[in-house]
């Protein structure tokens, strides 16, 4: 990122129109941005379509909300690629805390000038009020591929054209229209080599493009939020010292406290690391990709290193098969239901294809209570659907209490319980609800 430049000079030209709203050209807000330090920068109109999805939680946060200003902050590639996560984290970290910095400065020049605009956070904090459910308020992604600033590509992170995928996101919410928005790119900037899916250790990204949510949650943010979660309740759980070191290395309580103290470590991330897209990124790899496999992906993939998964998943599996020399450490799910609505999103995300195996069957849940619901789950060809309501003929019908089942899946009621009780009524083979099970280990 360009160190910031003195802005209360530039202009910033405000128009008003009948309704008194102001309005803005949109080359003196972009420049405002380059001024304040974003690398690159883009427009978004709230009604662009790209962000139906996002608008429900823009207005909660800024109601005002006419423009979003993304922001692409570069990130530095040698210490992001570098074995030495600890050197990767402080970039991660030190880039973040800049681009947040930036978006602080263009709403202070905005607000100097009459404009009123509210610049969430890069990453975190975040609304975590209703986690494991949405916590972020506004997707930077979103913002940055409706603005032309990137795809995403096959590791779920964008690729600018420029920078690659070695960049970080940040918005900036403006209650102002402006003349100019920009426009998705034409060109896809990822190059499909695959080198990400080579290069993840839980194997989380598939070759056919497949994202194991779970996985990648479960290892690569293993320090925080649902994993810090587990870690507490290790500790509250422990009735000894011997019991605590039991369940967690001295090492990795040493881990705990470098990420409450310096900022949550990252225990991956090698996808954006070994990623060759990007104009100022591409040139050695095309002049030598066995040196780039060599020097970049290898280290990377050869470390010694922890590898956090939950016990019979996917992840696993590839481990054992493709990393056997990276040490195993099975631990519970970091995402967990904690209502229905949770337990119903969260299943596309915590499904494991190869746990699913040729299972092919429709279930119907009913559950009653308070957060009565119906949906209808289709698991299929190794991939799962989830719909409202009950549709078509189901294999198998499951009528629960929806309390109950929460507490089922965190493990604070047993199956065997849920039946005797008369809370959970199956019609269908019971097999199916064991199968269903298998899809979803915690």
């Amino acid at each position: 990122m360009t160190a910031p430049a003195d802005v209360s000079g530039l202009p910033l030209t405000v128009v008003r129109d009948r309704g008194e709203r102001p309005g803005l050209r949109s080359d003196e807000l972009l420049a405002l941005a380059r001024a304040c330090g974003a690398d690159d920068c883009g427009l978004v109109p709230i009604e662009d379509p790209a962000l139906r999805g996002e608008v429900p939680h823009i207005a909660k946060a800024f109601p005002g909300t006419r423009t979003l200003l993304a922001l692409v902050g570069r990130m530095h590639r040698e210490p992001v690629r570098s074995p030495a996560r600890s050197v990767a984290n402080l970039e991660f970290h030190a880039s973040g805390h800049e681009l947040d910095a930036i978006a602080r400065r263009i709403v202070r020049r905005l607000e100097d000038d009459g404009i009123r605009a509210l610049n969430p956070a890069m990453a975190f904090p975040m609304e975590m009020d209703d986690f494991p459910q949405r916590a972020w308020i506004v997707s930077h992604k979103r913002v940055a591929e409706a603005a032309g600033l990137g795809r995403m590509g096959i590791h779920r992170s964008l690729i600018h054209p420029r920078f690659g995928s070695f960049v970080l996101l940040n918005t900036v919410l403006i209650a102002a229209d402006v003349d100019r928005v920009g426009a998705p790119l034409d060109v896809d900037p990822c190059i499909s080599c695959k080198l990400c899916v080579a290069a993840c250790p839980v194997g989380a990204l598939k070759p056919d493009g497949y994202f194991d949510f779970s996985a990648c949650l479960n290892h690569n943010y293993q320090q925080f939020m649902g994993g810090f979660v587990n870690f507490v309740e290790d500790v509250a759980d422990s009735r000894s010292v011997a019991e605590y070191r039991a369940k967690h290395s001295y090492a990795e309580t040493v881990s705990r406290w470098q990420s409450l103290s310096y900022g949550p470590n990252y225990n991956a991330a090698y996808c954006i690391a070994v990623c060759p897209a990007g104009e100022d990124v591409i040139g050695p790899y095309r002049a030598d990709k066995a040196r780039h496999l060599r020097t970049v992906v290898d280290p990377l993939r050869d470390r010694a290193e922890p590898v956090y998964m939950v016990r019979d998943s996917d992840a696993a599996g590839h481990v054992a098969r493709r990393f056997p020399h990276k040490r195993v450490r099975f631990v519970r799910q970091s995402a967990r239901a904690t209502s229905i609505q949770g337990f119903l999103t969260g299943m596309p995300l915590s499904f494991q294809p190869g746990r699913a195996g040729d299972l092919s069957a429709v279930y119907h849940f009913q559950f009653t209570g308070r957060e009565a619901a119906l949906a209808t789950v289709t698991i299929r060809r190794q991939r799962i659907t989830v719909a409202e309501g009950h549709v078509g003929r189901p294999d198998l019908r499951v009528a629960v209490d929806g309390a109950a089942w929460v507490r089922f899946l965190n493990r604070e009621l047993g199956l065997a319980r849920l039946f005797v009780t008369g809370r959970l009524r199956l019609r269908g083979s019971p097999r199916l609800l064991a199968a269903f099970g298998r899809c979803f280990p915690a």
